[in-house]
């Protein structure tokens, strides 16, 4: 099982427990699977009303906990009931729920009021150290998703219909963007930023460029010059293509080994009907 991916870091024994923190979408229920089938030890923290029901349903009572959303003191309780040895976070909250909603206990506000910013690098950032002081090993999010990674080169044919040029631009504009933790996806088209992703996500993004219009948007998404890869991966799925479709945006540039295809095969079946080109570009 140790080959089964290149993303635990050295030292840390596949067979030990590992706890999955999972979130809402399809994404911890592809790393799960993959996980499983790689035959490593999951166990499951889900967060009410945000983890897939499906995805509980495949754990065993002794093998998972379900906690509420800004309960710190109970995820932390949780993984140490479940005597994992390392956790990794997958899938998203929902969110407003960062803002209205949630109500956090004692544990999450003093660490929240620690804080001189709050955004997705500093306040997860701040949960995996808590996690990290219980002796538990945080764990790369792209663990046993190796064959869901973004490659190099056209991912849905011979070759797609973005060129050097303004790839370039769109990787540039991407990274800067990342850089200043605003968002992970831009849209450029010749040499112009379109729409910058922010708190709203890649798909709202995307739909408001259906008031643009114009054949050569492209979509770039990227991670961070230097991503903590335990949080927040970049991630690319089905709702992302018809958002794409939605928008009128026919292309995307995807950085190769940062960006997670939530079901690859899948996807890239889907892209080529829509008629939707997929470009990895090399990691930086």
């Amino acid at each position: 099982m140790a080959n089964a991916t290149r993303f635990l870091p050295s030292g840390f024994n596949p067979s030990q427990p590992i706890g999955l923190i999972a979130g809402k979408g399809r994404y911890p229920t592809l790393l799960a699977e993959c996980a499983q089938a790689a035959g490593a030890n999951l166990k499951l923290i889900a967060f009410e009303d945000e983890t897939e029901d499906a995805l509980w349903d495949k754990f065993s009572e002794a093998n998972r906990r379900s906690v509420p959303v800004g309960k710190l003191g109970e995820l932390l309780d949780a993984l140490k009931d479940l005597e994992v040895k390392g956790a990794v976070m997958a899938g998203q909250v929902t969110p407003r729920k960062l803002f209205s909603g949630m109500v956090p206990d004692l544990k999450l506000v003093a660490l929240l009021a620690s804080l001189k910013e709050r955004n997705a690098e500093t306040i997860f950032g701040a949960i995996a150290h808590e996690i990290e002081k219980l002796g538990i090993t945080m764990l790369d999010a792209r663990i046993f998703l190796d064959a869901h990674l973004a490659s190099p080169g056209c991912l849905t044919g011979w070759s797609c219909g973005v060129s050097d040029e303004e790839c370039a631009f769109g990787v540039r504009m991407a990274r800067e963007m990342a850089r200043l933790d605003i968002g992970q996806s831009v849209v450029t088209a010749k040499g112009t930023v379109i729409a910058v992703e922010a708190f709203e996500g890649t798909d709202k993004m995307l739909q408001r460029c259906q008031q643009t219009g114009g054949k050569e948007m492209l979509l770039t998404k990227a991670a961070k010059h230097a991503q903590d890869f335990r949080f927040d991966v970049p991630c690319f799925g089905l709702q992302t293509l018809e958002s794409m479709a939605t928008g009128g945006v026919r292309k995307a540039a995807l950085e190769s080994d940062a960006v997670i295809l939530i079901d690859r095969p899948v996807v890239i079946a889907r892209a080529k009907e829509l008629g939707i080109d997929l470009l990895g570009f090399p990691k930086a």
